[in-house]
């Protein structure tokens, strides 16, 4: 260490134990890099906060060094956010994973940012609850909120900012705020809720967050469908939301997709493009649903439907589902996974999905597109070899193409896996000049531009 990170060192050991400040080269290491492709960049020093205070307390002491701090949840996340390219502290949330308060009567819950998915579902099933973000990966809460996160149950239940009611988080200075209250709507002062959800770290580190949570459904029914063509599929997908059917769930896997599913989770689906879905409700709404659906999807040539009741064929099919990327990469030994994750109008999703088979077969790549259709969110799931110049290239031209036909069309460059590192290119050409105003809120929270540096919304020169 040189003497600035000696001092540093030596100034935060003065209110956190030894345990809870890291200079081990495997803890460095752990933190230099999340899921994604982008270039590992290490941390200075790692730190296990224990209390809202110890972390107002760290980010006091790298205002005062002008130390940049990137927050760190599981490492999950698939544009960069958590890799520290200005290096500095890396604030671990791990052991702030405590599930405060569970407010059964309001249909809220209070958590520490480190609490995971599961293990809030876990808490929350003894009061018949749970809580709908399903992103896949077991993911932190507080890393869910900053990402803005979404998944396979976002068409029924809305997205990551849907559910939050109040956030606490530390600002760049050390102050503390909260950004909300416990009712269940307000008309009073700017929706900061809204901001820090989606900030990715760049304004604030969250330290609390109380959620929205539901009841458990009465009866809960997934299906398997399989289909001609992607087309078919999607096509399908748009009919059932244009007739108004519940549905909580409907998730494509196109042919490629499904062969890697057979083959990673030992399943004997149909390998064709396919529709997995799945309904929620009282027992006789669903009969009615599911009878609507089969009438529906067999209008779009669908040629075989299968439901599942049981709780244990169902958690198969939806694991089979989530474990989709790591059959890729189990599948693909020595490539890296490119995920990316455009999101368009449903009445331009068919479209969308041709245009994006199209480039992968004409750039000749290796990859399957799956997505959370319901919502007009969908992925092309890229194995590439990183030290094959030509070949990251065409990953990058695909990636450009399909942003590029997204954004003609009113869409988006990301849906739920945040801007990071690898989408801040795109921000210009989506936001024009609203971006200018997303800088000036950015300077306004963090005039040392200290907070999770090089993300989102870029203002620094880069030392990439």
């Amino acid at each position: 260490m040189n003497l600035t990170e000696s001092n540093l060192y030596e100034e935060l050991r003065t209110f956190l134990q030894e345990h809870q400040v890291s200079k081990n080269e495997t803890q460095i290491e752990q933190h230099s890099h999340d899921e994604s492709y982008h270039k590992a960049s290490p941390p200075d020093l790692v730190v296990f906060p224990e209390s809202t205070d110890e972390v107002s307390a760290i980010v006091k002491v790298a205002n005062a060094y002008q130390t940049p701090i990137t927050p760190y949840g599981l490492g999950t996340s698939l544009e960069g956010h958590v890799i520290p390219y200005d290096h500095g502290i890396t604030i671990d949330f791990s052991q702030m994973n405590k599930v405060i308060e569970v407010r059964e009567k309001d249909f809220l819950v209070k958590v520490q940012p480190g609490v995971t998915r599961s293990q809030l579902n876990k808490e929350l099933k003894k009061y018949g609850l749970f809580f709908t973000v399903d992103p896949g990966a077991d993911a932190t809460l507080g890393g869910m909120a900053a990402t803005n996160a979404s998944g396979t149950t976002s068409v029924k239940y809305g997205v990551m900012r849907d559910q939050v009611r109040d956030l606490e988080v530390v600002l760049a200075d050390g102050e503390i705020i909260h950004t909300g209250s416990l009712a269940q709507k307000s008309s009073s002062g700017y929706n900061l809720n809204s901001l820090f959800v989606g900030s990715e770290g760049t304004l604030g580190c969250i330290t609390e967050l109380t959620f929205k949570v539901y009841g458990i459904p009465e009866h809960i029914v997934a299906a398997r469908a399989s289909f001609p063509s992607v087309n078919n599929a999607v096509e399908a997908v748009v009919s059932i939301l244009q007739a108004g059917v519940p549905i909580a769930r409907v998730e494509l896997v196109d042919e490629p997709s499904m062969k890697q599913v057979n083959m990673f989770s030992e399943t004997r689906y149909q390998e064709q493009p396919t529709l997995f879905l799945e309904f929620h409700g009282n027992e006789a709404g669903l009969n009615y649903d599911v009878e609507f659906t089969k009438e529906i999807v067999a209008d779009h040539q669908c040629e075989e439907i299968l439901f599942e009741k049981d709780n244990a064929a169902r958690n198969r099919l939806w694991e089979a589902r989530h474990n989709l990327a790591y059959a890729y990469v189990h599948g693909n030994p020595g490539k890296k996974l490119m995920v990316t994750d455009v999101c368009v109008p449903i009445s331009e999703l068919a479209g969308a999905i041709e245009h994006a088979r199209e480039k992968v077969n004409e750039l000749e790549l290796n990859g399957g597109i799956t997505g959370h259709v319901g919502d007009g969110n969908y992925h092309i799931l890229l194995m590439m070899d990183m030290d094959d110049p030509d070949e990251v290239n065409k990953a990058e031209q695909l990636n450009e193409q399909i942003v590029d036909y997204a954004l003609q069309r009113g869409g988006t460059c990301t849906g739920e896996h945040g801007v990071g590192l690898g989408k801040m290119k795109y921000q210009q050409r989506e936001h024009g000049e609203a971006l200018r105003v997303m800088e000036k809120i950015k300077l306004a929270l963090d005039e040392k531009e200290i907070l999770n540096p090089y993300k989102l919304v870029h203002q620094k020169k880069t030392r990439l």
